[in-house]
């Protein structure tokens, strides 16, 4: 394929890190190159080198040949990049067509062209096959909605190469079928793809070839037809993964947590559940299903218009996620960014914000116990922080999700309601969770799983529950001999 993009020796250092060691990334004209490695291995940072938000310290990047200086995001567009980040840079308040030519209106006197955008916007969307309106809202949008709003965004500044980062994070089977339709329409017109996600299963369907970065290295780039699953992990990793979910079962006792008839508007209706002693209860569904709307009322996020909760016997009152964290339930949340971290805080200021009151005495909060406490859960999480000052917010996904788990650690819960867990971390770290479930239930405590990950529901559940528009629909209980089919025929039932 025609060199489309090259990128040779970048270097990127900060205080005290070099997150990127001369890394060399090669882009051909329609091809989709997927760019894959644990978090914190440099991936971010290279497309934000690409992108002009970093620049590097060493290294050139060349498009067709001729080399190109970036330095800012305007330069990057200028050179025909656009850059869709995992957290979407859209105006909520305005309109599709006002954030696809936000900062690049073509009026005059300070008059924008309305009618020529909204033309133009529909054109854009007729391109990617896609009836959006242009004068829509974009809060009032989907996330598969806003993230054609992102790509039409690119189409509309020209771009010749789009990075995708995490594109099908949020989103449906069937809108990530509709991702890749528009994926492969740009690939026939000559656009680069640099796909960056997770989710090895879509690596094999939508990548031409796939670059490994480990640690801030390039480990290599190999077409995608070369490669096993296997050896795309030992590549990330570093090492072979035997089994990618190491399920061990834990002795199963009586009913912790019981849940009858659950029911808070069209969201829940009716759910009833229970979680035994050592079990991993897993929780899915299809997105809207209801599953995180009866973890959220479980926790006391959201307040129940009817129903009951029992731990261990007891009938619990629960009003306030403080209710549910005093009976000893925790809630690991679907969006860790937004609600189970502060971002603007340290990683110490996060872990202690539940366990306030373990450390204090007499009125005083007693940091050295707090300090002590957080780092034997940074040392057994592998938890990788330059120090425990550093803000939640610069740290990566799968660390980010560490930090929450320590937080609830630390509180020793009996029921740990796990929200996608693995939700945009690597497989490596994907591993270590999975094992750390598994501790957790060989003590005895009582797991609910949420995830839309089938294979993993299906990897590292002892029994399954299935959610369809708010009810449950089906109970799975043989999950050795289950099957992906059989959990979606009850999820679509």
């Amino acid at each position: 394929m025609p060199a489309l993009l090259q990128m040779r020796g970048i270097t990127k250092s900060f205080p005290g890190v070099r997150a990127l060691n001369g890394i060399d990334l090669d882009l051909g004209a329609g091809e989709v190159l997927a760019l894959l490695g644990e978090n914190g291995a440099g991936k971010s940072t290279l497309i934000k080198v690409l992108g002009g938000a970093h620049v590097p310290n060493a290294g050139t990047i060349m498009i067709d040949g001729r080399s190109v200086s970036i330095t800012s995001p305007q330069d990057s567009q200028r050179a025909g990049i656009g850059i869709i980040y995992q957290e979407f840079n859209l105006v909520p308040e305005l309109t599709v067509r006002e954030n696809i030519f936000l900062g690049q209106e073509g009026g005059t006197l300070r008059w924008i062209h309305a009618r020529s955008e909204h033309q133009r916007a529909r054109q854009l969307f007729e391109r990617l096959g896609v009836p959006l309106d242009p004068e829509a809202i974009c809060g009032s949008l989907t996330v598969a909605q806003q993230q054609i709003v992102e790509i039409a965004k690119a189409l509309s500044q020209d771009a010749r190469i789009i990075v995708m980062d995490e594109p099908s994070a949020a989103l449906t089977l069937k809108e990530v079928d509709s991702l890749f339709a528009i994926i492969r329409e740009l690939k026939a017109e000559g656009i680069g793809i640099i796909y960056i996600s997770h989710r090895l299963d879509e690596i094999f369907q939508i990548a031409d070839r796939v670059t490994v970065l480990r640690d801030g290295e390039h480990v290599g780039t190999e077409p995608i037809k070369t490669l096993t699953r296997e050896r795309m992990i030992e590549m990330m990793v570093g090492r072979s993964i035997d089994d990618e979910f190491p399920k061990q079962r834990a002795a199963i006792g009586h009913e912790r947590l019981v849940v009858r008839n659950l029911c808070r508007g069209r969201a829940v209706k009716g759910v009833s559940l229970s979680v035994r002693r050592g079990e991993v209860l897993g929780l899915t569904g299809l997105v809207g299903a209801g599953r995180t709307e009866t973890a959220r009322l479980i926790f006391g996020a959201d307040r129940a218009e009817r129903g009951e909760i029992e731990l261990d016997g007891k009938r619990l009152t629960i009003k306030h996620p403080r209710d549910a964290i005093a009976a000893g339930i925790c809630l690991l949340t679907e969006d860790r960014k937004s609600q189970g971290l502060v971002l603007g805080q340290t990683c110490l200021e996060n872990f202690g914000l539940p366990n306030v009151n373990s450390f204090t005495r007499f009125g005083l909060l007693q940091h050295r116990r707090e300090q002590s406490a957080f780092a034997t859960y940074v040392a057994s999480l592998q938890i990788k922080l330059t120090d425990h000052d550093q803000s939640a917010g610069t740290l990566s996904g799968g660390n980010q999700q560490k930090i929450v788990l320590a937080k609830w650690l630390e509180r020793n819960a009996d029921v740990i309601i796990f929200d996608e867990p693995t939700r945009g971390i690597d497989v490596g770290t994907k591993y270590e969770i999975y094992l750390l479930i598994n501790r957790l239930a060989a003590q005895g405590k009582a797991i609910l799983m949420i995830s839309s990950e089938l294979p993993e529901v299906l990897g590292m559940s002892d029994r399954i529950l299935v959610m369809h528009e708010g009810r449950v629909t089906g109970e799975i209980t043989d999950v050795a001999s289950a099957t992906q089919e059989q959990v979606m025929h009850l999820a679509i039932a």
